[in-house]
């Protein structure tokens, strides 16, 4: 019988052949395609040898221009910057751009220091106008040993696996706690008329409103309660007419300090609803509050990885006697208590990265009666300096006067910044120079650490309008506090 050759039968007999052939070719494939890769791994610009040649990245580092804590200056142009830098290395061996020199000889020449190796014993200046700690941004494309933003920015090449890259972290305004503090807000008086005048609140704050609210936090010290029945008077027992309110939401208050003498002048009743209103409207208060045990609590913050804690303390205008201190139930000011506050102190220093004080002190009446000058009122009044450096020794980082209704001088005591008055931010006291102008207080904190406070001068005219000091204005006022 001849074969059966049907389609089934060749079929069946090639089918084992076939898939021999793709296997074979598969295997040929897969061979082909690993010496190509072994080869171009072994050349000398291969894989191999990208893999075991050291990899490096470039950092792009912002240095800041600092000078003393107590210098006038606040800002320069880059071209002045940049001699002056270069002044000061010529005269010495010492490398600029790594820390600053810190000791007492250290001559009112620029210095170049690190963001992240800022002290609150160097300050800062803005470079043409631009402050650096308040932009913290470099575009990628910057070229090297550039100025930008008020800082030079340097590229640092490293390995990528050195340890020293650590050195050099990223520092972004989501880094920075950035809080603004200010001086007497008195919503009140002459300020009331003008408000009839106006009809809108915000008259008084338009002019510097912007600056105030460009911080994390803003706090002001309001030392007069807002009560419906208000009537305007030019004497010592002040209030507040409620639509005043509007200032302290125009700008973006957060923090009410209520160590203030004249919370209570309007009735407990009125300080009670005032400081309700605050909390209903998420605003944060302390030196003051509801009830004596309330008022003594500091305030915590804790933010972008920095832990404070804030104390107010009343030690010479208020008195539980005349009604102006918190006592028991009643609302008022926290009356300072030696033993307390050095407790709160303690404790606030096992538990926080860093303490503030706030004190109400006696005020300055040096006031004549033409409506000069007073520079009497800059310097500490009796007894002020000595109790604001004891409360440095008892351990807190910053002391702030937030009594004085003008301008007081300011000193570094064992390396902690003390400012001993901040002035009038808001107020109608117009007929004394001095009265018109404030301190607000910018300070920078990074990983629990002041990095700086930034001293911006204000002044309010007639119409009691608050606004910041020109540069040159500026500069002449902070020597003259200096």
């Amino acid at each position: 019988m001849r074969p059966n050759y049907s389609p089934s039968h060749r079929d069946r007999s090639k089918g084992p052949r076939l898939r021999i052939f793709i296997l074979a070719f598969l295997f040929s494939l897969i061979g082909s395609t690993l010496a190509i890769m072994l080869y171009h791994a072994f050349k000398p610009d291969g894989l191999v040898a990208n893999l075991t040649a050291p990899k490096t990245i470039t950092l792009k580092v912002p240095y800041v221009f600092v000078t003393t804590f107590d210098d006038a200056t606040s800002d320069v142009s880059a071209d002045a910057a940049i001699a002056k830098l270069a002044s000061a290395e010529a005269d010495s061996s010492t490398d600029t751009t790594s820390t600053a020199d810190n000791s007492a000889d250290a001559a009112s020449t620029y210095q170049l220091v690190a963001v992240k190796d800022l002290t609150p014993e160097q300050k800062v200046l803005s470079i043409d106008g631009k402050y650096y700690l308040d932009y913290l941004d470099i575009p990628e494309t910057l070229p090297d040993n550039h100025i930008y933003n008020g800082a030079l920015i340097k590229e640092i090449t490293l390995e990528a696996d050195s340890p020293e890259i650590d050195n050099y972290p990223e520092i972004t305004k989501n880094h920075i706690l950035k809080i603004n503090q200010t001086g007497v807000t008195a919503l009140t008086r002459a300020m009331q008329n003008k408000l009839n005048q106006v009809g809108d609140a915000t008259f008084f704050s338009e002019k510097i409103a912007d600056f105030l609210k460009d911080a994390d936090l803003t706090h002001i010290s309001n030392e007069v309660s807002f009560a419906d029945n208000c009537s305007n008077s030019a004497n010592m027992r002040l209030c507040a007419d409620p639509r005043m309110y509007a200032v302290i939401e125009a700008i973006g208050t957060d923090i009410v300090e209520l160590t203030g003498n004249h919370n209570n002048d309007w009735g407990t009743e009125n300080n009670t609803a005032t400081i309700n209103k605050y909390h209903e409207n998420g605003l944060q208060t302390f030196g003051g509050g509801l009830t004596e045990a309330n008022a003594k609590e500091p305030l915590t913050i804790s933010e972008k990885g920095t832990n404070i804690t804030w104390l107010g303390i009343n030690h010479s205008t208020s008195s539980k006697a005349n009604g102006e201190g918190a006592d028991g139930d009643q609302p008022g000011a926290n009356i300072y208590d030696a033993a307390d506050t050095k407790a709160r102190i303690e404790a606030a220093k096992r538990s926080s990265d860093f303490v503030i004080v706030d004190i109400q002190f006696a005020e300055c009446y040096c006031y004549p009666d033409e409506g000069a000058e007073m520079p009497e009122c800059d310097a500490p009044i009796a007894g002020q300096e000595e109790f604001f450096k004891e409360l440095v020794d008892a351990g807190a980082d910053l002391v702030v006067g937030t009594q004085a209704h003008q301008p007081q001088t300011y000193e570094l005591y064992h390396g902690v910044p003390i400012y001993y008055g901040l002035g009038n931010l808001f107020f109608d006291q117009t007929y004394w120079p001095g009265t018109e102008r404030s301190l607000v207080l910018t300070h920078y904190f990074y990983n629990g650490h002041l990095l700086q406070t930034k001293l911006t001068p204000t002044v309010y005219d007639s119409n009691y309008q608050t606004r910041l000091m020109t540069p040159t204005e500026s500069q002449t006022f902070l020597k003259r506090l200096s």
